[in-house]
């Protein structure tokens, strides 16, 4: 019998400079708004949603430009699920002079700044970054105290979060914070693969990973940039979801780059169907991960 998959896009993230090496990465609410919608028409399920600074194109943590992105989706009448981020505030860069005052790039900062977005808004799913670890060049720095102080602000909002674990640590960490209370176990885990410097982008990392997962904890997974539609085939094969998106690859295959999110939400859908499965709806997904559909709050 074929397996419902859940499939999440992750629209645009927060790299600096991936506008301008693909044109189809959304900036503006506008544009973030509508490219969640053909992402939800094309298959998905889930938006994971970041929001960017329209004039400078990178990373921002704006309540307006996260609420302007929710309102255009519901105003468009879309049943998709809304993830949206709290990963913004964790980046730490030493600096050269001092290594304990933060360089240009840094934005670290408080637990409620980073949630005062969910708190406002109460979307059915938030990511929640259960990783301290090397990210390219800086550091992603995520206090056990932090993501405890976050995790209760989430579950004031009544928001479910979606655990993102860059290494097999970080999945012992979340089994912790749940066994604390911290979080509702099972818990609803995101793999993520390829990261410099996490678990790498391969099928035996993931099955690895899957093995640690509490118990009936539903998980998806991710590779990034040409590792993307590979690990979309290995998370259906062990049993997974899938994320696929321009916040984690800009190709649609080698040398071609991405037209939008809808095109990779699409090869995904071809992927899953071509390996016997099928696509789970928002409400399907909304009974996988064990959530009542809720509006954004006004």
């Amino acid at each position: 019998m074929a397996r419902k998959i859940m499939i999440t896009c992750a629209l645009t993230g927060g790299g600096q400079g991936t506008r301008a090496r693909n044109p189809a990465v959304p900036v503006t609410p506008e544009e973030i708004a509508t490219s969640a919608l053909q992402a939800h028409a094309a298959g998905a399920a889930i938006v994971h949603i970041h929001v960017r600074d329209p004039e400078t194109t990178g990373r921002s943590m704006e309540l307006e430009h996260y609420a302007e992105v929710c309102e255009r989706i519901e105003a468009a009448g879309a049943d998709v699920i809304i993830n949206l981020t709290t990963g913004p505030g964790a980046t730490f860069i030493p600096g050269e002079e001092d290594p304990q005052i933060g360089a240009p790039g840094s934005n670290l900062t408080t637990p409620d700044i980073r949630t005062r977005h969910i708190e406002a808004l109460k979307p059915e799913v938030c990511s929640l970054d259960v990783a301290t670890m090397n990210f390219g060049e800086n550091v992603f720095l995520n206090l056990p105290r932090h993501l405890s102080a976050m995790a209760a602000s989430i579950k004031a909002a009544g928001t479910k979060p979606e655990l993102e674990c860059f290494d097999a640590g970080h999945i012992l960490l979340a089994k912790h914070m749940i066994a604390e209370g911290d979080i509702e176990g099972p818990g609803l885990f995101q793999l993520c693969l390829g990261i410099p410097w996490g678990a790498p982008a391969k099928a035996e990392t993931m099955a690895h990973m899957r093995d640690l997962l509490p118990d009936g904890a539903l998980w998806s997974a991710f590779g990034i940039s040409r590792h993307q539609m590979p690990m979309v085939a290995a998370a259906v094969l062990l049993g997974g979801q899938v994320r696929v998106g321009l916040e984690d690859n800009l190709y649609l295959e080698h040398g071609v780059l991405a037209p939008s999110n809808a095109a990779l939400v699409e090869k995904a859908v071809t992927i899953i169907r071509s390996l016997g499965d099928d696509i789970a709806s928002p409400d399907e997904a909304r009974a996988m991960i064990g959530i009542g559909k809720q509006g954004i709050a006004g």
